[in-house]
């Protein structure tokens, strides 16, 4: 997911960033799952205070959601005003 980590931002920014950036390109579409935090802290090596951190700023954002006991999901996008 990173290669290398920027020393000068956290890591938990740099992993949301990736996340952010896979739901732009398409990567994660519309209602697909996002790595779960068990995913995240097996895929980084962050602690999972840090995973949870990643995830719940991204649903701060509004940028996915979560459902109890199924995971997190990529929101729709807000529709596009005229």
């Amino acid at each position: 997911m990173i290669d290398e980590w920027a020393g000068d931002r956290p890591k938990w920014e740099q992993i949301a960033d990736v996340i952010r950036q896979r739901i732009a390109d398409g990567t994660y579409p519309p209602r697909s799952r996002v790595p779960s935090v068990q995913q995240l802290v097996a895929d980084t090596g962050v602690a999972v205070d840090t995973a949870q951190k990643v995830l719940a700023n991204l649903r701060e954002e509004g940028a996915i959601y979560t459902v109890r006991g199924l995971g997190s999901f990529v929101a729709e996008p807000p529709p596009a005003e005229a």
